[in-house]
């Protein structure tokens, strides 16, 4: 089951134009994605009240699964 999740196919594509990542291409992409939007969400939604804490671990876990993200593009990340 581990060897799915750690193949060396990409998991996103490359963004057409810019740099970063695109849309996921498999479904590992795509869990990670929502993952990452539900972390996000459930991190604003808890932290409701205490705007400074709020926007630090937003800004931190938008940013963290970033090098994933790279690793798992097509091609890498480059501008376009």
């Amino acid at each position: 089951m581990l060897h799915l999740l750690f193949d060396d196919r990409p998991w996103f594509r490359p963004k057409k134009r810019g740099y970063g990542a695109g849309l996921p291409i498999a479904w590992q992409g795509w869990a990670l994605l929502l993952a990452h939007i539900a972390l996000i969400t459930g991190i604003a939604m808890l932290g409701q009240g205490r705007p400074v804490m709020t926007t630090i671990a937003v800004v931190l876990a938008g940013i963290a699964p970033m090098p994933l993200y790279r690793a798992k593009t097509q091609g890498g990340w480059r501008w376009r």
